[in-house]
């Protein structure tokens, strides 16, 4: 049986750096009521900007963005994905899919009849964005992709995928502000930390975290495949502006910006740029990556 786990407030108590209104959608799934927290910040009707984080992080990994962003006239949003954040977490891996992530955040963004998005995606907040931008055309005005793709199982993920794939099923504590400070050239401090390991106050609560690394599609027939085919054909056709600002340190995604630079039209006259910064470029590059934004908005 797959319950539904909820974060106790007590949980994000002392957070820093942290302040932002709490939202709450709740989708109706076959497990029973999920919420999906998110912030909403500014006031904008023209403009709005979507931040996807990847794993194992949550929305605060995006806490240096939304004041310039919201600053500069924009509206700000950051979900938690299901399974991490403030959002409702299962107790069974085997719930998580790809598919159900992109049916997940389809029902969320349009339930909040957002118009005129530039997407921001990193690590599976591009898996699954780009998969939202594909679905919902008519609302996206724009993409900003770093340290992520849109695999389709077609091509090898490399050492670098598969050694963290590994560790990931294997780590005895799987340990999310250890694993996202590895991830930087920078370092985290330790309020940081303990700010990324809030949402898992036990093993329970990190299927997801653990679930991630194993539904990359990595063969041809994997049941995500088709459908990342799909969208890559219609990405083919995106005129739309396209930006990609990749890290040189991340060893899993170095050089995938290539892969939309060389196809996507929308790509064309962007300042794409390679940025000093590990995986989560979020923390190492924030402020290069608000200008970026700004570039396509």
């Amino acid at each position: 049986m797959v319950n539904i786990l909820k974060n106790n407030p007590s949980d994000f108590e002392g957070i820093k750096e942290w302040d932002y209104e709490e939202n709450f959608y709740t989708l109706n799934t076959e497990y029973g009521d999920l919420r999906i927290h998110y912030v909403d910040e500014g006031s904008s009707n023209d403009k709005t900007v979507l931040l996807l984080h990847g794993e194992p992080d949550w929305g605060y990994i995006y806490r240096k963005f939304i004041n310039p962003l919201v600053e500069s006239g924009m509206r700000v949003i950051v979900p938690d994905l299901p399974g991490f954040g403030k959002s409702d977490k299962l107790s069974e891996r085997k719930a998580y899919t790809y598919e159900k992530y992109v049916a997940w955040m389809n029902s969320w963004l349009r339930n909040l009849n957002l118009e005129n998005i530039t997407l921001f995606g990193q690590d599976w907040g591009g898996l699954i964005g780009l998969r939202l931008v594909v679905d919902n055309q008519d609302k996206f005005n724009s993409v900003v992709l770093s340290n992520t793709g849109l695999p389709t199982g077609d091509y090898s993920p490399g050492e670098a995928f598969e050694s963290w794939k590994q560790y990931s099923q294997t780590v005895e504590n799987f340990h999310a502000g250890g694993i996202i400070k590895g991830g930087t050239i920078n370092g985290l401090e330790q309020y940081v930390i303990d700010a990324y390991n809030a949402p898992f106050p036990d093993d329970s609560y990190k299927e997801a975290a653990r679930q991630f690394p194993m539904l990359v599609p990595v063969t041809p027939d994997d049941p995500s495949s088709e459908n990342n085919r799909k969208a890559w054909e219609e990405l083919k056709n995106w005129e739309k502006p396209f930006l990609c600002i990749f890290s040189e340190q991340d060893q899993v995604f170095r050089g995938v910006d290539k892969s939309f630079t060389k196809v996507v039209p929308g790509c064309q006259n962007q300042n794409h740029k390679t940025l000093q910064g590990g995986h989560f470029i979020q923390e190492d590059s924030p402020e290069e990556c608000v200008k970026a934004i700004l570039t396509v908005t």
